[in-house]
């Protein structure tokens, strides 16, 4: 079952986070097929990126799409993820899927608001990914493309996990072919555990 992982490699910088694999690989082929030819996609532009992106809490899942944002799973996330980085985390998970395409991008940001997200974590969907389609996650040391401190292939079934706050500087590189699939979880600190 939806959440299991493994492979689990944690680090404290640039900022506190952490990697790993889905054991479920056959449910992300699913989910994936699903992002490809089912999907709700809407475009989306602000200031620092333009992408495809729908709520998977607001759109109809069906089949195994179903299992990426039903009750059980948030619960089970949302569990790992107090355990993993020791904060208590509320009960409200939200589901966002993002697509990005050839010549998008999303640049240097931190996702960091007073009230706002607490935690994030990230579900690869990229079947056949190669270094040449470009799509790489990057972590920063600070807001400045030179502060670059690490960079994360988005392989099939991986999962990347941090912690959000004024220090988390991250991005996604151009695609420069193919398209891009993440899954994204974001959390919230519980109230009063600061």
């Amino acid at each position: 079952m939806f959440p299991a992982f493994d492979s689990i490699r944690y680090d404290s910088q640039p900022f506190e986070h952490f990697s790993g694999r889905c054991k479920l690989t056959a449910g992300c082929d699913e989910w994936l097929a699903w992002l490809e030819t089912d999907a709700p996609w809407k475009l989306s532009e602000t200031d620092f990126y333009e992408q495809y992106e729908f709520s998977l809490l607001q759109a109809p899942l069906v089949g195994a799409a179903a299992r990426l944002a039903c009750p059980e799973t948030l619960q089970a996330l949302r569990l790992r993820m107090t355990r993993q980085f020791g904060q208590p985390l509320a009960e409200r998970v939200d589901v966002t899927a993002h697509k990005l395409v050839a010549g998008q991008t999303i640049r240097i940001h931190n996702d960091y608001r007073p009230e706002g997200e607490s935690h994030r974590l990230l579900l690869q969907l990229n079947r056949g990914w190669k270094p040449e389609y470009g799509g790489y996650l990057m972590f920063f040391g600070g807001p400045d493309p030179e502060t670059v401190n690490k960079v994360v292939e988005p392989r099939h079934a991986s999962v990347q996990a941090f912690a959000i706050s004024p220090r988390s500087y991250h991005a996604v590189s151009t695609v420069h072919r193919e398209e891009r699939f993440t899954v994204v979880y974001s959390f919230h600190a519980a109230t009063g555990s600061g």
